[in-house]
């Protein structure tokens, strides 16, 4: 078990980069928004006809939408190279995918404990930092960590933390606790995380342990949880949660902090907690698979990734919080000190991050969480009483909010 705190660092790795920024000598325009080094060389592919492949997590890049700028069409116009944009909705389904080989890519954004996996498993090349010189910006604090302790197989992304994000007409009190999603006076109207790691992850929290599983035994306990929970459970969710959060469909769900952000955006009817048991600290990171063909141009993309009015483009847009101090120097106000993408240091003392599993707990793991999947918990006639009294007291509530508004906006 690996727990880490970060609160004593989070202010100071906000102030002050920890290496020298790359000189930007002459800098090249490549649109209004964004201009990159003039000392790297982006065009040595641009006569090749190369397509890279990249696999990222939905909504997870600035894509010109909502104003906002389209990173990959200004990097094709810079490189000369097309990218061919794919995304997946969890570190299973990407691995499930670079396993079967049944696709070829060149990028791709694996989480912490996936990068180890990955690793592990011989699934990633190693990278040439000579090709990444923009490296340098990453702070030291978002480096070294145990999945990839010299990073050299990945360079840091974005990062973030777990929470609840939770609809305040539809819920009586704010959840507080990871307990919160258990509550069967919401049942059929919490989501849950549709992967297994960020699943236990949570069970694991609501009873008071690490969210890394130090044996098959300690699985088989937490899997149990997460089986009493399932008929409570609307839907289990990954990109979904978007539509059905902001759409007023669920009243509470586990998710991440930056995605909370843009949820919140789109319906300021929702809110978000970070609960007191602890939360998971992330990192997703840059990688390229031992199956590229492109390898080197791979490593030009991820190293204009790494400039700064890239990487501020991206974050301002996603909302995820930058291991790039002069990109979070940039931010604007509310988003740098919100507390949802920059947790304050109560919420970060408490915060873990996620270790690569043995092999045996691994599978165990992904044994029991599909058993759980399966499981049919009909007959259980008291639970549909249940949801039954718990979906017509919200109903009471939402229409006595409803009165108690038109009331005061009567008066």
């Amino acid at each position: 078990m690996k727990t880490i705190r970060f609160g004593a660092f989070l202010l100071a790795a906000c102030a002050a980069a920890a290496f020298a920024s790359p000189a930007l000598a002459e800098p090249i325009q490549v649109t209004e928004d964004i201009s990159v080094s003039g000392d790297y060389d982006w065009r040595r592919f641009a006569d090749d006809h190369l397509t890279l492949n990249v696999y990222n997590w939905g909504l997870y890049i600035s894509d010109g939408s909502d104003d906002s700028v389209d990173v990959l069409s200004a990097f094709e116009e810079l490189t000369g190279i097309k990218v061919n944009y794919t995304t997946f909705d969890s570190n299973e389904s990407l691995y499930a995918k670079m396993k079967s080989g049944g696709a070829s890519y060149d990028v791709i954004f694996p989480s912490d404990y996936m990068v180890g996996k990955m690793i592990d498993e011989g699934m990633l090349a190693e990278l040439d930092f000579d090709n990444i010189p923009n490296f340098s910006y990453i702070g030291d604090k978002y480096t070294g960590w145990g999945f990839d302790p010299d990073n050299a197989y990945s360079v840091p992304y974005t990062w973030g933390t777990t929470g609840i994000i939770y609809n305040t007409t539809m819920v009586e009190e704010p959840p507080t606790k990871w307990a919160d999603l258990w509550d069967v006076a919401y049942a059929g109207n919490i989501l849950m995380f549709n992967n297994s790691r960020d699943a236990y992850a949570i069970a694991a929290k609501k009873l008071g342990l690490s969210l890394n599983p130090s044996s098959v035994e300690e699985v088989d306990e937490v899997m149990k949880e997460l089986q009493d929970q399932k008929s409570v459970v609307q839907a289990y969710v990954m990109d979904e949660i978007f539509d059905k959060m902001t759409g007023g469909e669920a009243a509470m769900a586990p998710y991440y902090a930056g995605d909370a952000l843009t949820m919140i955006e789109d319906n300021p009817d929702l809110a978000f907690c970070s609960p007191e048991e602890g939360v998971n600290f992330f990192v997703d990171s840059m990688c390229v698979p031992a199956t590229s063909k492109n390898k080197e141009a791979a490593e030009l993309f991820i190293n204009y990734m790494c400039e700064p009015d890239v990487a501020y483009q991206n974050c301002d847009f996603i909302g995820y919080s930058t291991p790039i101090t002069e990109v979070w120097e940039r931010l604007d106000d509310d988003l740098k000190y919100s507390p949802i993408a920059y947790p304050d240091e109560e919420v970060m003392d408490k915060a873990e991050v996620f270790v690569t599993l043995p092999d045996d707990v691994n599978a165990e793991l992904d044994a029991k969480w599909s058993e759980m999947k399966s499981y049919d918990e009909s007959g259980s006639g008291w639970l549909v009483v249940a949801f039954l009294v718990g979906a017509l007291a919200i109903s009471g509530f939402n229409i006595w909010r409803k009165m108690r508004r038109k009331v005061r906006d009567n008066y």
